[in-house]
């Protein structure tokens, strides 16, 4: 059997084991201070994009140290999206850190690729994501759901059952696992067409839903030889 190549994006989060009731209903107005610090953020991570595109167009690599500044964006995106709008499965008030941290509830990361098409980079963020981003606009609904603005504006799938999610809690002071674990599917999706088009990586992002809060091996499809030689 050939197995489906793994991911290079891990996005994984967990529910604390104790949430608040009512605390949802603040944490978009508590997290304002991370709202404008990802606004300054974002606009740096628009002009590394921008000068990666050139470096991965003349010499097939993405500089290390832009490469790391922008998964650190979206990493920083990720808690505080995780903390306020998406999912809310945690009380934990998000870290101001590009770096990943063990003991956060919420963790995004990208490998590092060592090399990048230099053809694929003129083509893959507007023509071939095509199709994953009508898939992700009707997951966030009214725009992009990784660029920390979503908030509850949207009509899409994620504002909806992240609403669903927290008003249950509301009045049974339990999260619903298995919406859980559907809202944090949708998220890892979205990541993986962010990254995609954002030129962290080559890899097309599958039309597969993983759910779950932790990142699984894909399993191996059937009725294929185990190796190629």
């Amino acid at each position: 059997m050939i197995p489906v190549a793994a991911s290079p994006v891990r996005l994984e989060a967990s529910v604390d084991s104790r949430l608040s009731r009512w605390m949802w209903l603040v944490k978009w107005l508590l997290a304002l201070p991370h709202y404008v610090v990802l606004a300054f953020l974002w606009i740096a991570f628009v002009v590394v994009t921008v000068i990666a595109f050139f470096a991965i167009l003349f010499t097939g690599r993405y500089p290390r140290s832009l490469f790391d500044f922008s998964v650190g964006v979206l990493r920083w995106n990720w808690r505080v999206g995780y903390y306020a709008h998406t999912a809310l499965g945690t009380d934990r008030y998000p870290p101001f850190t590009l770096s990943d941290v063990p003991d956060y509830p919420a963790h995004f990361d990208v490998a590092y690729p060592e090399r990048l098409s230099r053809g694929l980079v003129l083509v893959k963020w507007w023509l071939l994501a095509i199709p994953q981003y009508i898939v992700v606009a009707m997951f966030v609904g009214g725009g992009w759901g990784w660029d920390g603005r979503d908030g509850w504006r949207g009509g899409g799938v994620v504002p909806f059952l992240s609403l669903v999610a927290v008003v249950i809690l509301l009045f049974t002071a339990r999260y619903p696992r298995h919406l859980f674990d559907f809202l944090i599917g949708l998220a890892r999706w979205t990541a993986r067409v962010t990254a995609y088009a954002v030129l962290l990586t080559d890899q097309y992002p599958p039309f597969r839903l993983d759910l779950g809060g932790r990142e699984t091996p894909p399993a191996p499809e059937q009725g294929s030889p185990l190796t190629k030689t």
